[in-house]
């Protein structure tokens, strides 16, 4: 299926994109095709799913895989001049009610922790445009993390009580994160089972 040449609507992006056999992202009446994944990017996705799945067992957050769309962005003013961003993070963690878009209940607006894997083609929209909107338009985000794949490195963005965003870097194989609003851990000997860095192939 190709890509609409002109801008879309939501109505009109999310019908094209429940009839498409790829995942695309919506900004502002924009599509994007989204690239497949690395072997290194499944295996750390994968790793962070099962270790945040085993954490929270039947309590009251859920961890969801990278088919779970978030919207993010105001609602529209005009169908003319579409503002909004549709996105397929790696791990989505909603706690409570998920509180969907519609009926289809495919698109989520309550996230509360979100977690990315970076890739080169991806890491300038995970950490710029697409943080920004999490931040302005997610207000029940509290977790923004972002994890390389090609070293031990994992950068935590943590909303405090008076909104604004204390940043942590953990470096290393022995390093842990901690997200409080899950009480959970995430160990980066977990998070990078089964990963071999290049420097560990030359």
């Amino acid at each position: 299926m190709g890509l609409p040449k002109t801008i879309l609507t939501e109505d009109e992006y999310l019908a094209f994109e429940r009839a498409a056999e790829e995942r695309h992202v919506y900004v502002d009446g924009e599509i994007f095709a989204m690239a497949g994944e690395s072997w290194e990017h499944g295996t750390v996705s994968v790793n962070v799913v099962r270790s945040l799945g085993n954490q929270l067992e039947d309590g009251p957050c859920e961890v969801r895989s990278a088919n779970t769309k978030v919207r993010s962005g105001p609602l529209p003013k005009s169908p003319r001049r579409p503002a909004g961003l549709y996105s397929y993070p790696d791990v989505v963690v909603v706690c409570g009610e998920p509180k969907f878009l519609d009926e289809y209940q495919d698109v989520v607006l309550n996230p509360k922790v979100i977690i990315e894997t970076l890739s080169e083609s991806t890491e300038a929209f995970d950490r710029g445009l697409k943080f920004a909107r999490f931040q302005k338009y997610n207000p029940t985000l509290t977790d923004y993390i972002l994890i390389s794949q090609d070293r031990p490195q994992i950068d935590h963005y943590h909303r405090e009580k008076d909104g604004s965003w204390k940043y942590t870097i953990h470096e290393g194989l022995k390093a842990v994160v901690k997200i409080e609003s899950l009480k959970c851990r995430l160990k980066a000997a977990e998070v990078y089972k089964r990963v071999k860095f290049a420097s560990e192939e030359d």
